[in-house]
């Protein structure tokens, strides 16, 4: 059995079908849920959400231990945590930084992304359907990756 793949979602994220669904959309994190773990096939999905950053440097760590990729979804997050980008370099395989909006498009406040520089891609501007697209693309990844002895 692979080590399972991490999908961690930030802040405000638990609102999602409700939240602001004009940017947003109308899919609730649950169903997220159920399409990155449709998407991921036999491959096991760890899935989970907080407001809080400690929690997401805790699972970023047990990550680095556990899971073979993460998909990453830090919402306000990424435009001011240096904690979660310092955990997120300390992870060996690769990592999907995801927005389901399109940060380049909204208010220059969303342009600079503390986690791209350190991660492996970043899918952005696609709704809650870049969570399956990215959950695919990190398991083709881990794939790909040559076995080290």
């Amino acid at each position: 059995m692979p080590k399972p793949i991490y999908v961690l979602n930030g802040p405000n994220l638990n609102r999602l079908g409700t939240r602001e669904p004009h940017i947003y959309g109308s899919t609730t994190l649950a169903q997220v849920e159920a399409m990155c773990r449709e998407a991921s096939g036999d491959w096991p999905v760890v899935f989970r959400q907080s407001n809080r950053e400690y929690e997401l440097v805790d699972w970023i760590q047990e990550a680095i231990d556990e899971a073979s990729a993460v998909v990453i979804n830090p919402a306000a997050f990424t435009f001011t945590s240096m904690a979660i980008m310092d955990a997120l370099k300390m992870f060996p395989g690769p990592i999907v930084e995801l927005h389901i909006s399109n940060i380049h498009r909204r208010e220059p406040i969303y342009h600079k992304s503390f986690m791209s520089p350190v991660v492996t891609a970043v899918v952005a501007g696609l709704g809650t359907n870049g969570y399956p697209i990215a959950v695919r693309a990190v398991r083709a990844l881990v794939e790909a990756a040559p076995i080290h002895a």
